[in-house]
């Protein structure tokens, strides 16, 4: 039997499996072995109960109170110590999967391939370059494939097992020591809305938003309107209007709604990389000649302070 491959799972701030996984899973699926699912946290009983429910073969279990919150150094440590049974090991192209798994691999002193958007065979995988303009084909020859995937571009792995799922109780006890770090500070963002990963609809703002007052007064109940989340282009990010988790974008997170509102926004090619996928791009902008709209399906042009509101009004009293 083939070597299985190994699916790190990334857990909500209320300890829930981020939907995510399921694409990682779908993924995985393509490589025609057995599937093994790692939880790595603190009191995860519950979440337990909703992994064994996965379509997997085995799922194994790193609970300790130092893993309670997910960083890099501890992360890597825990996979780094079961690394050797596995042929591949696969996790989100996340923020949380872009800190530990190149640190991983360089520890391991083994290639990554990250943002995969195909599997062509175990060892062959298809991953944008030049901000997504163009699709490289790579072959990785290393006998473990560190990999991280890119979920919108894999279709989620639904159902449940169809045999009973085995579990495994990992102890930190045999290990290397997990290292010991203390989060400052741990917030977490708005969770009453969609995750902008998985969102149907995103609503994203620009620098033309002008503050971080104005960019949750004037696109916080657009998004709730339409069901949808909230994204920002790394303008915004770095001039301090939203926080980092909502930078959609090249070097943020790659979405694929039905539909995307891009809010005063350029339109720059690392924010267009991460929007590609969108079915339906709306763009609101007062310059005519802004990039933004050489990709949009539709455009306003105006003053997005008058429009905003005015769209959002229209949709809580059609």
């Amino acid at each position: 039997m083939s070597t299985p491959v190994l699916v790190v799972a990334e857990l909500t701030s209320d300890g829930l499996l981020k939907p995510a996984l399921r694409s990682v899973l779908g993924a995985a699926a393509a490589l025609n072995a057995e599937i093994h699912v790692l939880l790595i946290g603190h009191q995860l009983e519950t979440v337990i109960d909703e992994a064994l429910r996965l379509p997997i073969t085995r799922l194994l279990v790193a609970d300790h109170p130092s893993l309670a919150v997910p960083l890099a150094e501890t992360t890597t440590t825990v996979v780094r110590a079961i690394s050797q049974r596995y042929s591949h090991i696969l996790t989100a192209a996340s923020a949380q999967g872009k800190g530990w798994l190149p640190r991983l691999a360089a520890l391991e002193d083994v290639a990554m391939i990250s943002d995969i958007v195909a599997i062509e065979s175990p060892d062959t995988f298809v991953r944008p370059i030049y901000a997504g303009s163009l699709w490289a084909t790579v072959r990785c020859l290393e006998p473990r494939k560190f990999v991280s995937v890119r979920v919108t571009a894999f279709s989620p792995l639904n159902g449940a097992s169809s045999e009973p799922v085995s579990r495994e109780n990992l102890s930190l006890d045999d290990w290397p020591a997990v290292p010991v770090i203390r989060s400052a500070v741990h917030e977490h963002p708005d969770e009453g809305r969609p995750a902008l990963e998985n969102a149907r609809t995103v609503v994203s703002g620009g620098r033309g938003l002008g503050s971080a007052e104005q960019f949750e007064a004037l696109l916080g109940p657009l998004a709730d309107a339409l069901h949808g989340a909230l994204g920002a282009s790394r303008a915004a990010v770095d001039l301090g209007y939203a926080p980092n988790d909502l930078q959609v974008g090249q070097t943020g997170k790659v979405v694929a709604p039905d539909l995307y509102i891009a809010v005063g926004i350029s339109g720059a090619i690392q924010h267009l990389a991460g929007i590609q996928a969108a079915k339906v791009i709306v763009a609101i902008n007062k310059d005519p000649d802004a990039p933004i709209f050489g990709v949009a399906d539709y455009g306003l042009v105006g003053d997005l302070h008058e429009i905003v509101p005015q769209l959002t009004a229209s949709l809580k009293n059609p």
